[in-house]
């Protein structure tokens, strides 16, 4: 009898017995990489969020210039004993009690009422509302090179990564190729030695040749895996098994003599440090606002109610009324229009250093864009000696393969016929595997090379067009 345990493991089974080994790695090309990084990567998502943030702050600071219109009411029950006196109602800590003073305290209590509305506006504030608003503007525009300059950065970062990974996939059939070449001359060894026409030596010297190529292949793959997890990291996804576009990399790309289409003050890293420059400029230019008075109008409109009547007092301690909706309606109205003048005297003693202080850092952030450009310039010099030593190894590598590899078929022959020693034919195969590995390095580096002049010009379009 199956119970309903042992079903479930049936299915299990099942389950298990036909599905796949393993998953297929999946075809991923440079632009694909490039373009899952900058959707998926945290840092420009976050930056594409502060974004929006410095564009809700614009639209804020372009409705600072609005008046305040502020409606309150309230009603109230309490009593209203007065005394002749002076008081000041410290952040508020007072009651607005008002009524006649009596000669003694007495607990009559009524309802009251009181209905503001109340309108003031800065009409004129020497142009603060305005800087403040270009203020928030530049902000945004910083926050959008730097967003720019990240996106740039990533896209730079991912096509290494993805070219390190293609050069270590290279690696790794390169040492799969020398170890089939180890493993069919030990074989060659092995048999000769058996039939008496090799000292037993070679077949050890044979193994070690074998073993070592086992390591190196397992080192290859290790330093594989490692590229892969980084370039899965840049992407933002999960890491997995790429199968990657290796055609473009026995090609020379066309841009290699091309100059980049951007001037170097169109770098987005330099960009991103003019506009926080900028930004410093900007807040100080907003600080000396403060200098200056603030004209505002304003305006009350107010309505008061009152349980106790215009005759409450010594002589008529009676006069009132605790009836709810009598003492909150509507009794007595006024208004008031005016416009006033503020101005701090010693504002301008703070707002001296304030600004002093934001100028000394806006020449530290010019320092700063000089030292980030002196760094580019050197770079993109260095990158024109970059592609042209790569392109020396490129022309130069092909030629190390063939003389290894015919160096190689010979020493294989002369050993076959008791014409070579193992030793002989050991330093050929390490050879040709050196030589295979430096080809493999030399096409890669060729692409490496255009990658660091797109970085150290800004034209990432001089190395992404190449696709």
């Amino acid at each position: 009898m199956i119970t309903k345990r042992t079903g479930y493991l049936l299915l299990l089974y099942l389950f298990v017995s036909l599905a796949p080994s393993a998953l297929p790695a999946q075809p991923l090309s440079l632009k694909q990489a490039v373009e899952t990084a900058l959707s998926h990567y945290g840092s420009i998502r976050a930056k594409a969020n502060y974004v929006r943030a410095s564009e809700a702050n614009v639209r804020e600071a372009r409705r600072e210039y609005l008046p305040d219109l502020s409606v309150s009411a309230q009603q109230d029950f309490g009593t209203i004993n007065g005394q002749n006196g002076a008081l000041y109602g410290y952040h508020g800590l007072s009651a607005a009690s008002s009524g006649p003073p009596l000669a003694a305290q007495n607990g009559n209590a009524a309802f009251g009422a009181l209905y503001l509305t109340n309108i003031n506006w800065d009409f004129f504030t020497f142009g603060r509302a305005k800087e403040r608003t270009r203020l928030a503007q530049t902000i945004l525009t910083r926050d959008q090179r730097d967003l720019e300059q990240e996106r740039f950065e990533q896209e730079v970062r991912v096509s290494a990564a993805y070219l390190n990974l293609l050069a270590a996939q290279k690696l790794a059939i390169s040492q799969e190729n020398n170890l089939e070449r180890a493993n069919a001359l030990r074989e060659v060894v092995v048999a000769r030695a058996k039939n008496g026409l090799n000292p037993g030596v070679d077949s050890s010297l044979a193994n070690a040749e074998v073993s070592n190529a086992r390591i190196a292949l397992t080192n290859a793959r290790e330093y594989q895996e490692e590229q892969a997890s980084q370039l899965a990291q840049w992407m933002g996804v999960p890491a997995t098994d790429f199968l990657l576009d290796s055609f473009f990399v026995s090609r020379l790309p066309a841009a290699l003599t091309a100059a980049p289409s951007l001037p170097m003050a169109e770098h987005p890293l330099l960009k991103f440090y003019r506009e926080r420059i900028n930004v410093s400029d900007a807040e100080a230019r907003y600080l000396k606002t403060g200098n200056y008075p603030v004209f505002s109008v304003f305006g009350v409109l107010q309505d008061r109610g009152s349980g106790f009547n215009y005759d409450y007092g010594s002589a008529a301690p009676d006069s009132y009324t605790r009836d709810y909706l009598k003492g909150v309606g509507f009794m007595r109205g006024n208004y008031l229009l005016g416009i006033g003048m503020v101005w701090n005297l010693t504002n301008p003693l703070r707002v001296h250093e304030q600004v002093t202080a934001r100028q000394f850092t806006s020449r530290g952030l010019q320092d700063e864009y000089t030292v980030v450009d002196q760094q580019l310039n050197a770079q993109l010099a260095l990158a024109e000696k970059k592609i042209r030593n790569a392109l020396d190894n490129y022309v130069e590598a092909p030629v190390q393969v063939r003389a290894a590899r015919d160096a190689y078929t010979q020493k294989s022959v002369l050993y076959k016929n008791g014409l070579a020693t193992i030793v002989d034919v050991t330093t050929a195969l390490f050879t040709l595997n050196r030589a295979e590995t430096d080809r493999d390095i030399a096409y890669n580096n060729v692409w490496q090379a255009l990658l660091y002049r797109a970085a150290a010009s800004g034209d990432f379009g001089l190395f992404y067009n190449e696709f």
